[in-house]
């Protein structure tokens, strides 16, 4: 039996603290991901998030992306 990737992202307010609210759903592949996030940055950034790193089965990679605050 295979384990697919999960990928999910990491949302964390100004002061790097990950956010409890809102969450990322998880996704199994990456395009999912950055899609979802593409979709849904303003909304986060509306609620305090300030950085997005997609992590893959709980691994950062690439870098943070920066949200602006609204």
């Amino acid at each position: 039996m295979s384990v697919r990737p999960r990928w999910r992202w990491r949302l964390a307010d100004a002061a790097g603290a990950e956010a409890e609210r809102p969450t990322s759903p998880v996704f199994l592949a990456r395009f999912d991901a950055e899609q979802w996030l593409g979709e849904h940055w303003r909304g986060l950034a509306a609620q305090g998030v300030r950085t997005a790193t997609v992590e893959h089965d709980g691994q950062p990679q690439g870098t943070p992306i920066e949200l602006p605050a609204p």
